[in-house]
């Protein structure tokens, strides 16, 4: 017979069992918080095989249907990432094309031999507005081969500090026929206000039509075709 008051037993001859009460309960805390996360953590597991477990099913094609399935989810996050990226464009950085025609602004812009000519006088040209710090010599080169192959006049026409690489540009781009056009009264500038690379297309009634930072890969071959026309002939 064991009696209760016999040293580490009890009345149900139990082995003793070391229990320690903490005196302040906030001890528990963390043991607390880890229990909870492990039921957190088992019940999302619980949901995940609720979502896929029929797909498990033999009916279902077993393991294999869960393939296709991730699968198809792959390629639906990638299309929605490559829509936000086609709607979140900036405006600055895509290419805009106004087909409304403005006339020539009035003043005048000096030439790389010297002369003082009147803006209005560059007539069926294309014109290529250079910003500051212009990264766009091969862009230039394009438009120097594409207004070669349409025999029309290509001026490279910069204001400002973009003056000081204008010749440099014009040498090594303009494909020997492009003419530097110091705008320093920036007449060109402060009424096309040009974005990137801009230019000019100019008809034979000085009237223009503007396209803004043209992409790498642009092609103007059938507008420079018709600047030998007045605009709104060669608009209709």
């Amino acid at each position: 017979m064991t009696f209760a008051s016999e040293p580490g037993r009890d009345d149900g001859n139990l082995p003793p069992v070391n229990i320690v009460i903490p005196d302040d309960a906030r001890e528990l805390d963390r043991d607390v918080l880890a229990y909870r996360r492990e039921q957190r953590a088992r019940r999302r597991r619980q949901r995940i095989m609720r979502l896929f477990g029929p797909f498990g099913r033999r009916e279902f094609g077993g393991h294999a249907a869960i393939l296709p399935l991730i699968a198809t989810c792959v390629a639906l996050s990638m299309l929605a990432g490559a829509m936000l990226s086609v709607i979140t464009i900036s405006p600055a950085s895509a290419p805009t094309h106004s087909p409304a025609l403005t006339a020539l602004p009035a003043g005048t812009v000096s030439l790389d031999d010297g002369r003082t000519v009147a803006v209005s006088s560059l007539t069926s040209s294309v014109i290529a507005l250079v910003p500051a710090g212009c990264d766009c010599g091969p862009a230039l080169g394009r438009l120097a081969d594409q207004a070669a192959k349409a025999r029309v006049r290509l001026y490279f026409a910069a204001s400002g500090t973009a003056m000081l690489q204008l010749a440099g540009l014009t040498a090594r781009y303009g494909g020997g026929t492009a003419v530097a056009v110091y705008d320093k009264d920036n007449v060109l500038g402060a009424a096309y206000h040009p974005v990137g690379l801009t230019v000019l297309l100019v008809y034979s009634d000085a009237t223009t039509e503007v396209s803004k930072n043209l992409p790498p890969e642009f092609q103007l071959g059938a507008e420079l075709s018709q600047l030998a026309l007045p605009g709104s002939q060669a608009a209709s």
